[in-house]
């Protein structure tokens, strides 16, 4: 029987795909570090989904490190890259799910995998131990509450809906109320898309309202789900999510097609938004906390 591929395994395939098998083939053998293999890594980079301006900025860290260091190599120059990427992709802070009781607000457009990603996290969850709930919240869109219901059937978990067009911040304050009565130290609501600004800023400053009166001190995350197979068009709608919405994070999917990561460090570098989880295949248990360490290996 085929030995079932581990997630970093999986993850290290699919970066190595659709682009960034050129940044692997930069660093290749044993030539020296030179111009032509700036101008090239900065291609690469770019065509990786980096951005011009993250690929110049990375760029530029590694020439001082390489400088200080006196590496001259480009087998010993990857493994500094790697140490450096991996070092700026650590979040600035702790994610409060790891440490207690926590709401996580999910949010993104649609098709990008919000709901299938709020199963997984509840999948996730579940395996460590924990006792998540859901709240569909995503009234607006047609449909939502009843997929975000195959997915708590499937993962196990209780779920708290109401009829399409209801008003999300009730469906979270009957969430929270079971939420308290039921012990549970997750709940994750699937809530609203970017239809209109206005709107959604306004739709989740109720909510938050309702979670600090209903849950008070259990600490809230904003977590934007991101395909990253579109890109530096992930980029676009992680600024235009956080102006409106107060982001803590970001969720990426879809790391196992044509995606090629370089998305995940722009978004960290241009917007200050740590990665908390991604996704690399369709199964329940491929969502997963991200790792700068293994995420840089991969990526590089």
């Amino acid at each position: 029987m085929e030995k079932k591929m581990g997630f970093f395994e999986k993850l290290k395939k699919s970066l190595s795909k659709a682009g960034n098998g050129m940044l692997g083939a930069i660093f290749a053998g044993g030539e020296r570090v030179n111009n032509e293999f700036y101008e090239e890594l900065e291609e690469a980079m770019i065509v990786a989904d980096m951005g011009m301006d993250t690929a110049e900025r990375l760029i530029g860290a590694l020439r001082d490190s390489l400088d200080e260091k006196g590496i001259k190599t480009r087998t010993e120059a990857r493994q500094e890259l790697r140490r450096i990427v991996a070092d700026e992709m650590r979040a600035d802070s702790e994610f409060a799910a790891d440490k207690g009781p926590a709401v996580l607000l999910i949010v993104g457009v649609n098709g990008v995998g919000k709901t299938t990603s709020i199963g997984k996290l509840a999948a996730y969850y579940i395996s460590k131990g924990r006792q998540p709930m859901m709240a569909a919240a995503d009234t607006f869109r047609a449909a939502a509450a009843e997929q975000l219901t195959v997915w708590a059937e499937r993962s196990g978990v209780q779920i708290v809906k109401h009829g399409e067009g209801a008003d999300p911040a009730a469906v979270v304050f009957d969430a929270a109320a079971s939420f308290k009565a039921r012990k549970r130290d997750i709940l994750l609501c699937d809530t609203g898309r970017l239809h209109n600004k206005k709107n959604l800023m306004s739709e989740l400053e109720k909510i938050r309202r309702v979670l600090d009166r209903e849950l008070p001190g259990v600490p809230v995350e904003a977590l934007l789900v991101l395909d990253a197979t579109t890109g530096q068009n992930a980029i676009i709608q992680a600024r235009a999510f956080g102006e409106s919405t107060g982001l803590t994070g970001v969720i990426i999917t879809k790391l196992d097609g044509t995606a090629k990561g370089g998305m995940a460090e722009a978004i960290k570098n241009e917007l200050g938004l740590p990665v908390r989880f991604i996704g690399v295949g369709e199964g329940i248990d491929d969502l997963r906390p991200f790792d700068a360490d293994a995420f840089a290996e991969a990526l590089i």
